[in-house]
């Protein structure tokens, strides 16, 4: 229904915002992770949401990014994963770290979320493993309050070399998981090869 809301910040809860945009107050659910990224309450700030219509209730649910809701309507999808489990979820970590967990198949990150059991865990695993990629995590996107690098506009050989960088880690026996997160951590410049890209990762390992 709505797509996002743009507005000034009238109340922060670790589960609740309430923006004011055009004289109305929209009660809006949100992440302990995003509770903690908003900017402070009088900022003008801009919401991507979900509605949620059940019988009884009329729900919002608010992100600061596209690819924080995206990878929330993913999670939905999941049998027992409802909007609550899904903004538990992403309280304990965020898009790219939920991301990295599935590729690993690392049930206990996600199971550290309240309310989210070793068994669901396992099950979002199974259910969303073909529907993340490396490449979801390496794309240029929008990152709002995030630290790191964002990359974009990579051609199809950096792209390359950085699956083949997370690779080489995890032969050397790292988790698919702290592989991922030291590659994107590095700044591709044009014409790096592998091995460059390799060695820096490697001093993020450390």
């Amino acid at each position: 229904m709505f797509a996002y809301i743009k507005g000034e910040i009238a109340d922060i809860a670790e589960d609740n915002l309430i923006l004011e945009a055009n004289r109305i107050g929209y009660n809006i659910k949100i992440s302990a992770g995003t509770a903690e990224r908003l900017p402070a309450v009088g900022e003008e700030v801009k919401i991507y949401t979900y509605t949620y219509v059940r019988e009884d209730a009329f729900l919002l649910y608010g992100f600061l990014t596209k690819d924080d809701l995206e990878i929330f309507k993913k999670l939905i999808t999941v049998n027992g994963i409802g909007p609550k489990g899904g903004l538990a979820i992403l309280s304990v970590m965020t898009a790219d770290d939920l991301r990295f967990a599935i590729l690993a198949g690392d049930a206990k990150a996600i199971a550290k979320a309240p309310g989210v059991g070793a068994k669901t865990a396992e099950r979002v695993i199974l259910d969303l493993k073909d529907k993340v990629s490396i490449e979801d995590s390496l794309l240029h996107r929008e990152a709002v309050g995030q630290a790191g690098i964002v990359h974009g506009g990579e051609n199809d050989k950096s792209a390359a070399s950085r699956q083949e960088a997370v690779e080489a880690l995890t032969a050397l026996g790292y988790s698919a998981t702290e592989a991922l997160k030291a590659v994107k951590q590095v700044e591709i410049k044009e014409g790096m090869e592998t091995e460059e890209i390799l060695k820096l990762a490697l001093k993020r390992m450390f």
